[in-house]
């Protein structure tokens, strides 16, 4: 996983977007907003230890799959700009990359987008109330485990809902977390 703010291009979705230079994101800042990152073995998750134990931890015990391609996806345009909108969850999105690679899009608490560049492997958790995206990179194609506690809920509140309860709680858990630290120029 790897992570940058963003330009504010409107250049194709799919394209890194980068600053110039650019401006790395560290887990741990990451982490101050109260997002996730594992690293597991992608070709062994069926019965992964580490996969098991985490999914024990957190109540995660609902799964899916998804493939996020042209060839692979129903209605594939319309879903990935559906995708794109900028919105919030009442639950944690808990998505772990089993086959090729895409973006989430996370608000800092400045509202400025950092973009999290998640591959084969990697698994990531957005906290419920916060503003994200989702679209694949110029490959075209991810593929992944959507995990849940309890029967998923699906329902997208397209910002913004900075009114809406699990919202107004997430941003007072940040503002508690918050440091001001963990951004990285390179």
């Amino acid at each position: 996983m790897k992570a940058w703010y963003m330009d504010s291009s409107c250049e194709d979705q799919r394209l890194p977007h980068h600053l110039d230079p650019p401006q790395y994101v560290s887990e741990e800042h990451l982490s101050e907003l109260g997002v996730l990152h594992w690293v597991m073995n992608a070709d062994e998750y069926e019965t992964d230890p580490q996969l098991k134990k985490l999914r024990e931890e957190r109540g995660y015990d609902y799964e899916d799959f998804i493939t996020v391609s042209p060839d692979k996806l129903p209605n594939y345009e319309h879903k990935i700009k559906t995708f794109y909108e900028e919105h919030i969850h009442t639950d944690e999105e808990i998505r772990y990359c089993l086959d090729g690679s895409g973006y989430f899009d996370v608000r800092d608490s400045d509202d400025r987008w950092i973009r999290i560049w998640v591959e084969k492997g990697d698994m990531i958790v957005l906290p419920a109330g916060s503003y994200h995206r989702f679209t694949n990179d110029e490959t075209n194609y991810i593929k992944a485990m959507r995990l849940f506690v309890g029967a998923p809920i699906w329902t997208p509140y397209n910002r913004p809902q900075d009114d809406h309860p699990i919202r107004q709680q997430y941003v007072s858990e940040i503002r508690r977390k918050s440091s001001g630290a963990g951004i990285e120029a390179h």
